[in-house]
């Protein structure tokens, strides 16, 4: 019964999903939060040229739907694309119909923006690419997700690097592998802890992290408790370039399935997730040739 029972909730999930998609004017919201992340109810309601009220009313359906997740900001509400609900679409009712045409279209479009990249565009410089939003549930404590994300030894269990830091605002923060060489692949500084609420630093190449002119890309995480459970919402923004973003889509949907596998069961997956992506990859491009 509880197999069942999980089906059918899946199948209500989905068709939240497609009612949700079914308006012009909620699709538009998502076109104009896919443009530019962070948009306060005000900012949408000029953009579709609509009353507050109505609004709201598309946002909150939205929202049940998971299309969508708001963050408190001081007095502001802001409103992030959450695409993860649309890409479950695209591999349950797309991708496996498609996949022999779709590869083939994909082959191509590699081959022509290979050639267009051979000159540099403005797309390519920080603040064009829209930001990354993920959300996930944790049966767990704000305080037990708190320490996963800046504990050495946890983060380095579900993460596959360390986290280092001493977590004051201004220390440095490294992404130190675990295979004992000590090298940081990833590092920044800490801009906001307010635990067990909210963890935000820097997350970008350690080779710039002396040079005042940088601009990294930051990571913020937003903790939010509800009763047994905990809503936890990944902000990945000031990404230099949109293969930074597709390889945010990729990595950390699998970092934090980690994360909540560790605090619910006390282990991580059997393997390491962010794996699957590259094994994905190896098969396509035997497929294309």
């Amino acid at each position: 019964m509880q197999v069942f029972a999980c089906i059918i909730a899946g199948m209500e999930d989905e068709d939240r999903v497609f009612r949700a998609l079914a308006d012009p004017s909620r699709r538009r919201l998502l076109d104009m939060l896919c443009e530019r992340s962070g948009l306060t109810l005000g900012e949408l309601c000029q953009g579709l040229d609509m009353r507050r009220q109505s609004a709201s009313q598309h946002l909150a359906l939205l929202e049940a739907a998971n299309l969508v997740t708001s963050l408190r900001d001081g007095r502001r509400k802001l409103h992030y694309l959450n695409p993860v609900p649309i890409h479950e679409i695209q591999r349950r009712w797309i991708w496996k119909f498609e996949e022999p045409r779709l590869n083939a279209l994909h082959s191509i479009k590699q081959k022509a923006e290979a050639h267009a990249m051979t000159t540099p565009t403005p797309t390519s410089a920080k603040g064009t690419v829209p930001d990354y939003v993920y959300v996930t549930y944790i049966r767990a404590t704000p305080e037990q997700v708190w320490d996963a994300l800046t504990d050495r030894e946890l983060t380095a269990r579900f993460w596959g690097h360390a986290q280092v830091s001493d977590w004051a605002v201004g220390s440095r923060v490294d992404h130190v592998r675990t295979d004992g060489s000590g090298v940081a692949d990833v590092s920044g500084r800490v801009i906001e802890t307010d635990r067990p609420r909210r963890l935000v630093f820097g997350f970008d190449d350690p080779q710039r992290f002396d040079d005042p002119t940088f601009e990294p890309s930051v990571v913020t995480f937003e903790i939010e408790p509800d009763h047994d459970i905990v809503k936890l919402t990944l902000t990945h923004t000031s990404l230099a370039s949109m293969d930074d973003l597709h390889a945010c889509s990729q990595g950390w949907p699998a970092v934090l399935a980690n994360l909540k596998t560790l605090l619910e069961t006390g282990d991580v997956l059997p393997q390491e997730p962010w794996q699957f992506h590259a094994e994905e990859r190896a098969a396509q491009m035997a497929r294309n040739g």
